[in-house]
C-alpha cells in the first residue's frame, strides 16, 4: 500500500476550463467528509467539486452534478490503481466554456489525480511488527548503538526501572535471532501491537 507524501493541491488546464486537484491524508470517512467540506467552502463559486477517497477499509466517490461516472469514479480508479490508501482527493473544476463529452471528462479529472499524485509524491506504507525489549541501564547504551548499527528501527525508549526499547521490524523471526546472539540470550523480545509505517 501507499499513503501520499504530501498534503497540496495542483492544476491543470484543458480546453480553458481549469482543474484544481486538492489531496489530503485522511484516516477515516467522517476526516474525508471534512476536507470536501472545507474545499467546497473554500471553492464555492467553482463548477464542481468532485470528489473520492480511499482508506484500508472504505472508498467512495461522487461527481457532482457532472454525468454520472464521468468524474469521481475515474479519480477513485486512480488512487485504486496507484494502492493509496487513506487519501482524499477534490477536484474543482472551474467550466471554462467548451465541453469536453463524456470521455473527456472521464480522462480530464483522472489525470488531474494521477498528475497531482506525481507531483506531490508517494510513501510505501508497510505493516511492522512491534516489540519490546527491558534490559538493565548498564547494557542499554551497548544494545541501543548495535540495534541502530544494525539498521533496527527503534521507535522508543523509556527509562524507569529498566530501559524498555520499542522496536518495530517487517522480520520478527530474524530480529529475535539477531537479539538472542547479540545478547546471549539474556534479552526476550515481548510482542505488542503491529503498526503500520511510511516509508
Amino acid at each position: 500500500m501507499k499513503v501520499i507524501r504530501r498534503n497540496g493541491t495542483h492544476e491543470i488546464e484543458i480546453q480553458r476550463s481549469r482543474f484544481l486537484c486538492h489531496v489530503e491524508r485522511v484516516a477515516t470517512e467522517q476526516e474525508a467528509a471534512e476536507f470536501f467540506a472545507r474545499i467546497r467552502k473554500e471553492h464555492w463559486q467553482a463548477t464542481h467539486n468532485c470528489t473520492a477517497f480511499r482508506t484500508r477499509d472504505t472508498q467512495r466517490s461522487s461527481d457532482d452534478g457532472e454525468p454520472a461516472g464521468t468524474a469521481g469514479v475515474p479519480m477513485l480508479e486512480v488512487l485504486t490503481r496507484r494502492d493509496l490508501v487513506d487519501t482524499a482527493v477534490v477536484v474543482t473544476r472551474y467550466f471554462g466554456g467548451v465541453k469536453l463529452g463524456a470521455g473527456g471528462l472521464v480522462r480530464a479529472y483522472g489525470r488531474a489525480v494521477s498528475e497531482a499524485v506525481d507531483a506531490l509524491g508517494t510513501l510505501t506504507r508497510e505493516r511492522h511488527e512491534t516489540l519490546l525489549l527491558a534490559v538493565d541501564h548498564d547494557q542499554a547504551g551497548k544494545l541501543e548503538n548495535a540495534l541502530r548499527a544494525a539498521g533496527y528501527h527503534v521507535a522508543d525508549a523509556e527509562y524507569g526501572h529498566d530501559v524498555t526499547f520499542t522496536v518495530h521490524t517487517r522480520e520478527p523471526e530474524a530480529f529475535e535471532v539477531w537479539l538472542a546472539a547479540q545478547t546471549g540470550g539474556s534479552v526476550e523480545a515481548i510482542r505488542g501491537e503491529p503498526v503500520d509505517l511510511d516509508l
